[in-house]
């Protein structure tokens, strides 16, 4: 999948648990759990909004797109 997860990225650079920010948004600690691990197939633009608003951060820094062909050398 081209889309790639750097919440936990985020997370290390902010020095946050992911129990702290399960308290902060007010998600599950099993969601965060995937998103953290990359396994989420969808986000919500809300639940987006909360991890940003929490984590004082821009939606690219927590999602980032990896160009399948880039790899290719095309």
């Amino acid at each position: 999948m081209p889309i790639i997860g750097n919440l936990d990225v985020v997370l290390a650079k902010r020095k946050m648990s992911l129990t702290r920010l399960s308290e902060k948004v007010g998600i599950t600690m099993s969601n965060l759990s995937i998103l953290k691990k990359g396994k989420a197939k969808a986000i919500r633009f809300s639940t987006l909004d909360l991890l940003c608003k929490a984590l004082n951060c821009q939606p690219g820094d927590i999602l980032a797109f990896e160009n399948p062909l880039d790899s290719e050398g095309s």
